[in-house]
């Protein structure tokens, strides 16, 4: 009885690992694998937050805001982005699913311009982090054209992402952990140069919050200036924040994730804190907003030199920071551009899967690699090698007007989602303790942010007015918006979808399957017979 007892446990565990392996289907061969670790996942969740919008972007920010508009805008950006994970943490760790964000929307036609919107989002972001790759090479060689490096490191991602999720993942922790370390060593050595550890030993503390001023004037002067300011730090916040919910992608391959999802999403208000918040915060007492270095800098495209972190140790009297930052500048270019690729043929698999993209799209290798959809995310690398007909900064700050827009969008759909699965729950009897996840301050938090992320989209384009109307500027900030809104209209109208009732959102496909196995776990656990199934399974592989 005990043997027999035994077995069926035995077989009732490898059930359970092959259900792990191929995402909790029998239909390996077009499922993604649930095999990141949740050491991976933690890190992943923190690494693709940190990037050039941070280590540069924000002394653009600084510049044009001061240091009192660039912590406020950071500080209200950040709760936007935490409420935007916490409402992401509750739906994906309630019904885990392989489909991307397109699949958490509750209307059909919004996730099929949700999911394509994010596709859009991370296509044009992979050359815009390969150009600024070839930025940093530029600043040892500026002999080498741009679109050699686009074609070299272009390469490279392709190789790691065509790699078993696994390997992919190894190679993003140890980037991460080498992108943790460098932020790190740059908001110490900013903060120990403002109290004067450096070479000049000035203690300049707070000093610059009163002169020239916490708030500085943009565009036009007076209040109206200052205000203007402040938006600009706001609107660059959201591109320094891109990438913050890139974490949702990895939701479909990361086992057991109602436990993994709401740890990695709890994570987002302490790297919030530490590393956005702490970080312009230090750089608002090294540099006063008006110094030349500074104002310099933002002019520099993309390279050591242009970063705030840099000016302010060079204003210590350190000299030999820009050569450090530009070797971990391309630390970081490259493991974005390389979870780019991730994100984006993830993205499509998902589209596919949902009937919204062709079914090649959701096709997988022998290890859950979807290899054609890696390839046609892959193949818009080649709109990095515009540097070979226009200034190659041009180009960046285009590609950078773009994905800002298409980031906000992606927030939107989450926070919009979210709210309608707050009224699904509600009208279908589900009380908020059958949750594995609850985000606090939900859903008023998903209020107060799709608030805020809808102002960004319709005054991001404020530049384009003043001090005269620019078309070229116009189009490049409202263009995502018109396709967000054009595939909403083009699927109602070519499928005739209607808008789903709160009653008749499907809360229930998948749920019941994580549901069997977490309690098949939970009962080969508990009669004592899984530690000696498992190894001798164990033993057998």
């Amino acid at each position: 009885m005990t043997e027999s007892l035994e077995e069926k446990n035995l077989e009732d565990l490898r059930a359970i690992e092959s259900d792990a392996r191929i995402g909790a289907t029998s239909h390996q061969q077009a499922e993604l694998r649930r095999e990141f670790k949740p050491r991976q996942v933690l890190m992943f969740s923190i690494a693709c937050a940190i990037g050039t919008g941070l280590v540069i972007g924000s002394g653009s920010g600084l510049s044009r805001g001061g240091p009192a508009s660039q912590f406020i805008a950071y500080c209200t950006i950040g709760a936007t982005v935490f409420f935007v994970m916490t409402a992401l943490g509750e739906m994906a760790a309630f019904l885990p699913m392989n489909k991307g964000f397109g699949g958490i929307c509750y209307a059909d036609a919004f996730g099929f311009a949700t999911g394509w919107n994010y596709f859009f989002k991370y296509i044009i972001v992979t050359p815009t982090n390969l150009t600024a790759a070839g930025l940093v090479i530029q600043y040892w060689r500026p002999d080498l054209s741009v679109a050699i490096w686009i074609t070299v490191f272009g390469a490279v991602i392709i190789a790691i992402n065509v790699m078993h999720v696994s390997s992919f993942g190894e190679t993003e922790f140890w980037l991460g952990c080498l992108k943790l370390l460098i932020m790190i060593t740059l908001i110490l050595s900013t903060f120990i140069c403002a109290m004067g550890g450096g070479p000049n030993h000035d203690r300049s503390g707070f000093r610059y919050w009163q002169d020239p001023g916490g708030f500085a004037e943009y565009l036009v002067e007076g209040n109206k200036g200052k205000f203007l300011g402040w938006w600009a730090c706001m609107v660059q916040a959201c591109f320094a924040f891109t990438g913050t919910e890139v974490v949702g992608m990895t939701f479909g391959e990361t086992p057991n994730p109602r436990k993994n999802v709401p740890i990695a999403v709890k994570q987002t208000f302490w790297r919030i804190a530490c590393f956005y918040i702490l970080g312009v915060l230090v750089l608002g007492m090294a540099i006063p907003y008006n110094n030349e270095r500074l104002i310099g800098a933002t002019k520099q495209a993309t390279n050591g030199a242009a970063s705030p972190f840099v000016v302010s140790v060079s204003i210590a009297g350190v000299d030999v920071f820009p050569d450090i930052i530009n070797g971990c500048l391309l630390v970081f270019t490259l493991s974005a551009a390389s979870s780019d690729i991730y994100c984006s043929s993830r993205t499509l698999y998902g589209l596919a899967k949902d009937g919204h993209a062709p079914r090649i799209f959701s096709r997988t290798r022998d290890n859950g690699n979807p290899l054609w959809a890696v390839a046609l995310a892959s193949l818009f690398i080649a709109l990095g090698y515009m540097n070979a007909s226009k200034s190659t900064s041009q180009v960046f700050d285009y590609l950078v007007s773009l994905v800002t827009v298409f980031a906000v969008l992606n927030w939107v759909a989450i926070l919009f989602s979210h709210i309608r699965f707050r009224r699904a729950l509600k009208a279908q009897g589900i009380a908020l303790s059958d949750l594995p996840y609850v985000g606090i301050f939900q859903p008023y938090g998903s209020y107060f942010a799709l608030f805020i992320s809808l102002m960004i989209v319709i005054f991001n384009g404020y530049d384009a007015f003043i001090p005269h109307f620019q078309v070229d500027v116009f189009i490049l900030k409202y263009v995502g918006v018109a396709v967000f809104v054009g595939n909403i209209a083009w699927w109602k109208v070519v499928k005739k979808t209607t808008f789903w009732s709160a009653t008749a959102v499907d809360l229930h496909t998948g749920r019941r399957e994580f549901e069997e196995r977490e309690s098949m776990q939970d009962s080969s656990w508990n009669n004592g017979l899984f530690k000696k199934a498992y190894g001798k399974l164990k033993w057998w592989s």
